[in-house]
Protein backbone atom coordinates (compact mmCIF):
# COMPACT_ATOMS: atom_id res chain seq x y z
CA UNK A 1 0.00 0.00 0.00
CA UNK A 2 1.46 3.35 -1.13
CA UNK A 3 1.22 6.00 1.96
CA UNK A 4 0.96 9.99 0.63
CA UNK A 5 0.63 12.78 2.26
CA UNK A 6 -0.75 16.24 0.03
CA UNK A 7 -2.14 19.81 0.60
CA UNK A 8 -5.60 19.14 1.99
CA UNK A 9 -8.35 20.19 -0.54
CA UNK A 10 -12.02 21.60 0.41
CA UNK A 11 -13.61 18.11 -0.61
CA UNK A 12 -11.55 16.37 1.75
CA UNK A 13 -13.55 17.81 4.05
CA UNK A 14 -16.53 15.38 4.30
CA UNK A 15 -14.25 12.31 4.59
CA UNK A 16 -12.60 13.84 7.29
CA UNK A 17 -16.35 14.62 8.98
CA UNK A 18 -17.33 10.71 8.24
CA UNK A 19 -14.09 9.45 10.12
CA UNK A 20 -14.28 11.85 13.12
CA UNK A 21 -17.82 10.91 13.63
CA UNK A 22 -16.99 7.25 13.99
CA UNK A 23 -18.61 6.27 16.85
CA UNK A 24 -15.29 3.79 17.91
CA UNK A 25 -12.85 6.27 16.77
CA UNK A 26 -13.95 8.71 18.33
CA UNK A 27 -14.08 7.54 21.89
CA UNK A 28 -10.60 5.60 21.17
CA UNK A 29 -8.80 9.03 20.61
CA UNK A 30 -10.80 10.77 22.89
CA UNK A 31 -9.70 14.17 21.75
CA UNK A 32 -11.01 15.89 19.21
CA UNK A 33 -13.74 18.58 17.98
CA UNK A 34 -15.95 20.06 20.51
CA UNK A 35 -18.96 18.51 19.02
CA UNK A 36 -18.06 16.34 15.85
CA UNK A 37 -21.71 15.91 15.01
CA UNK A 38 -22.71 19.27 14.48
CA UNK A 39 -21.46 19.93 10.53
CA UNK A 40 -21.58 23.84 11.24
CA UNK A 41 -19.12 23.06 14.62
CA UNK A 42 -17.16 21.24 12.42
CA UNK A 43 -16.14 23.66 9.91
CA UNK A 44 -15.43 26.00 12.23
CA UNK A 45 -12.93 23.65 13.94
CA UNK A 46 -10.95 22.54 10.24
CA UNK A 47 -11.27 26.26 9.60
CA UNK A 48 -9.22 27.04 13.16
CA UNK A 49 -6.97 24.52 12.50
CA UNK A 50 -6.17 25.66 8.66
CA UNK A 51 -5.31 28.92 10.17
CA UNK A 52 -3.13 27.33 13.48
CA UNK A 53 -1.21 24.77 11.37
CA UNK A 54 2.10 24.92 10.78
CA UNK A 55 1.32 21.85 8.47
CA UNK A 56 -1.62 19.93 7.59
CA UNK A 57 -2.05 17.33 5.36
CA UNK A 58 -4.58 14.87 3.76
CA UNK A 59 -3.17 11.06 4.41
CA UNK A 60 -3.78 9.04 1.00
CA UNK A 61 -3.54 5.14 1.35
CA UNK A 62 -3.42 4.04 -2.75
CA UNK A 63 -4.53 7.35 -3.48
CA UNK A 64 -8.02 7.46 -1.49
CA UNK A 65 -8.38 10.08 1.73
CA UNK A 66 -7.98 7.85 4.51
CA UNK A 67 -7.32 10.11 7.31
CA UNK A 68 -5.38 13.55 8.47
CA UNK A 69 -1.78 14.42 9.65
CA UNK A 70 -0.57 17.80 11.22
CA UNK A 71 1.66 19.66 13.06
CA UNK A 72 0.71 23.01 15.28
CA UNK A 73 1.11 25.45 17.96
CA UNK A 74 3.48 27.62 18.17
CA UNK A 75 7.35 27.02 18.22
CA UNK A 76 9.11 25.04 20.93
CA UNK A 77 5.91 23.71 21.82
CA UNK A 78 4.43 22.46 18.40
CA UNK A 79 2.29 19.43 18.85
CA UNK A 80 1.92 16.16 15.94
CA UNK A 81 -1.63 14.72 15.68
CA UNK A 82 -3.25 12.15 13.17
CA UNK A 83 -6.42 10.93 12.25
CA UNK A 84 -6.29 7.53 10.38
CA UNK A 85 -9.85 5.73 9.28
CA UNK A 86 -10.68 2.95 11.03
CA UNK A 87 -10.90 0.90 8.16
CA UNK A 88 -7.11 1.20 7.71
CA UNK A 89 -6.04 0.43 11.43
CA UNK A 90 -3.37 -2.20 12.22
CA UNK A 91 -2.32 -1.82 8.49
CA UNK A 92 1.25 0.95 9.26
CA UNK A 93 -0.60 3.78 7.64
CA UNK A 94 -0.68 6.08 10.64
CA UNK A 95 2.94 4.99 11.31
CA UNK A 96 4.16 5.63 7.51
CA UNK A 97 2.25 8.90 7.47
CA UNK A 98 3.26 10.13 10.71
CA UNK A 99 6.73 9.81 9.26
CA UNK A 100 6.21 11.08 6.41
CA UNK A 101 5.16 14.39 8.05
CA UNK A 102 8.08 13.97 10.54
CA UNK A 103 10.28 14.45 7.65
CA UNK A 104 8.30 17.09 6.14
CA UNK A 105 8.78 19.12 9.50
CA UNK A 106 12.45 18.55 10.64
CA UNK A 107 11.82 21.32 13.63
CA UNK A 108 12.43 19.59 16.92
CA UNK A 109 11.11 18.96 19.74
CA UNK A 110 7.59 18.37 18.44
CA UNK A 111 4.94 16.77 21.30
CA UNK A 112 2.27 14.33 21.35
CA UNK A 113 -0.57 13.62 23.10
CA UNK A 114 -2.92 10.17 23.34
CA UNK A 115 -5.47 8.95 25.29
CA UNK A 116 -3.30 6.24 27.98
CA UNK A 117 -5.79 3.52 26.82
CA UNK A 118 -5.32 4.24 23.36
CA UNK A 119 -1.98 1.55 22.76
CA UNK A 120 -2.35 1.88 18.74
CA UNK A 121 -1.71 5.85 18.57
CA UNK A 122 1.28 4.77 21.90
CA UNK A 123 2.55 1.82 19.59
CA UNK A 124 2.79 4.25 16.26
CA UNK A 125 4.50 7.50 18.50
CA UNK A 126 7.06 5.07 19.96
CA UNK A 127 8.07 3.85 16.06
CA UNK A 128 8.22 7.00 15.08
CA UNK A 129 10.58 7.94 18.27
CA UNK A 130 8.35 10.05 20.21
CA UNK A 131 9.28 8.33 24.29
CA UNK A 132 6.63 9.71 26.91
CA UNK A 133 7.64 12.26 29.53
CA UNK A 134 4.61 12.60 31.41
CA UNK A 135 1.12 11.76 32.21
CA UNK A 136 -1.76 14.30 32.73
CA UNK A 137 -5.06 14.57 33.06
CA UNK A 138 -7.86 15.97 30.69
CA UNK A 139 -11.18 16.49 29.58
CA UNK A 140 -12.13 13.77 26.91
CA UNK A 141 -15.02 15.17 25.01
CA UNK A 142 -15.80 12.05 23.06
CA UNK A 143 -15.86 10.06 26.23
CA UNK A 144 -17.58 12.44 28.30
CA UNK A 145 -15.19 12.76 31.45
CA UNK A 146 -11.85 12.86 32.49
CA UNK A 147 -9.17 10.53 31.24
CA UNK A 148 -5.28 9.85 31.48
CA UNK A 149 -3.45 10.98 28.73
CA UNK A 150 0.18 10.42 28.12
CA UNK A 151 3.01 13.38 27.19
CA UNK A 152 5.25 12.57 24.49
CA UNK A 153 7.93 14.14 22.97
CA UNK A 154 10.20 13.98 20.06
CA UNK A 155 13.76 15.32 20.20
CA UNK A 156 16.90 16.52 18.08
CA UNK A 157 18.76 13.70 16.98
CA UNK A 158 21.77 13.03 19.48
CA UNK A 159 19.50 14.88 22.64
CA UNK A 160 20.11 12.34 25.73
CA UNK A 161 16.88 9.82 26.18
CA UNK A 162 15.83 9.92 22.37
CA UNK A 163 14.59 6.69 21.36
CA UNK A 164 15.72 5.34 17.87
CA UNK A 165 12.57 5.08 15.54
CA UNK A 166 11.65 0.63 15.63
Amino acid sequence: MEIALRAVRDSDLPVFHRLMTDPEATRMAAFGPEDPYDPDAFAIHWQRLRECSKVLRTVLADGEVVGTASVYGVAGEREVTYWIDRAYWGRGVATAALRALLAEVPERPLYARAAADNAGSLRVLAKCGFRETARAHGYAGARGREIEEVVLILEAPGTPGEMKPG
